[in-house]
């Protein structure tokens, strides 16, 4: 039973950064707050020659995507009072593609979140003495582990973001068939509407919000510690 409370511990610890991740992660993808900000600050409307509001219907129609059963995505938008599908064959293929690892994401975020609950339940309710110091204290090495790995990402991407998002897609598109990945920035839309710069930007996004959570449980559980140790103390 001891070997066993070890391993689920390291688990648990092990899922504070996967849910911390990807609840931010999920958070960027149903966010019309950052597409509409990535929109404005890279001159999208000047680079599509669509409206602002054209713009709003394709990011809707984008999250909206994401999160049906829909296969593969049909988004008209109009462009010079005409209408216009948005997105080649080529792209529609590449967000199949994308919209898979984004389904990938959600399914950690639940699975670390069903595992969190489960153990702190476990911990709270059937074991007795130290469980909350050893509740707490999971928490506030998984908050670190959380807060050492944002660190290493966030510094090579300010580093070098270019070649990491060049290999990230190298590496994980290994597993799809075609090169589909590989688009135009002159003429396919999918590229105009995200320039590798929005990409950047939402690392950075992500990065803060994951780091702000970890800080946050980082902060309860050590105050908690910290206190329950003067208490025994005096």
């Amino acid at each position: 039973m001891r070997i066993l409370g070890i391993a689920a511990k390291w688990v648990f610890m092990l899922c504070l950064p996967i849910l911390l991740m990807s609840a931010s992660l999920s958070w960027a993808v149903n966010s019309h707050w950052l597409y509409k900000y990535g929109f404005q600050k890279y001159g999208v409307s000047q680079t599509t020659g669509l409206a602002q509001s054209e713009l709003e219907t394709a990011a809707t129609g984008l999250i909206s995507y994401f999160n049906s059963d829909e296969e593969y995505i049909t988004l008209t938008v109009v462009k010079d009072g005409e209408p216009f599908e948005l997105f080649t064959q080529r792209e529609i293929i590449h967000l199949w593609e994308v919209k898979i690892l984004f389904q990938l994401v959600y399914y950690l975020l639940g699975g670390a979140l069903a595992f969190v609950i489960i153990y702190s339940l476990v911990m709270l309710l059937w074991r007795k003495g130290s469980s909350w110091r050893v509740l707490t204290s999971g928490v506030l090495k998984g908050s670190v582990l959380t807060l050492g790995l944002v660190g290493a990402l966030a510094l090579g991407a300010v580093v070098a973001f270019g070649p990491l998002f060049w290999w990230f897609h190298e590496i994980v598109f290994l597993f799809f068939e075609g090169d589909y990945w590989i688009l135009d920035p002159t003429k396919d839309y999918l590229i105009m509407l995200f320039p590798q710069g929005f990409w950047y930007d939402a690392a950075i996004f992500c990065a803060l919000a994951t780091a702000a959570g970890a800080m946050i449980l980082a902060g309860i559980a050590g105050g908690y510690l910290l206190f329950t140790r003067r208490r025994a103390k005096s």
